[in-house]
């Protein structure tokens, strides 16, 4: 109720800047760092390469055999699957698969 009081005192100035003052924090907290996020996860999927060792979205592991424009297939411990390249969550490096002792 206070709240309330406190915005109609301040006028209809006030209104004109607490609107756009408001679309502004939802686009710097929510959809420019999601339009970054997509990007980055399109040229990803882009760039990968047979032979790379990759982890799917539904946490299968293995390895590229093969790539066509959306799909690849990928080689596991039970055989071979074809999946499409959005399908694909990273890439394993060296860094994960052998990670360095911590002293």
């Amino acid at each position: 109720m206070y709240t309330i009081i406190v915005l109609q005192a301040g006028g209809t100035m006030g209104n004109f800047i607490l609107i756009p003052a408001m679309l502004l924090v939802i686009y710097l907290f929510m959809i420019r760092p999601q339009m970054k996020r997509q990007k980055n996860e399109k040229k990803f999927q882009s760039g990968i390469k047979k032979g790379a060792k990759v982890i799917t979205t539904s946490g299968i592991h293995g390895k590229i055999v093969d790539l066509t424009d959306d799909a690849c297939v990928i080689e596991t411990g039970a055989g071979k699957i074809k999946f499409e390249r959005s399908a694909i969550s990273m890439e394993l490096s060296k860094k994960y698969l052998n990670p360095t002792p911590k002293k």
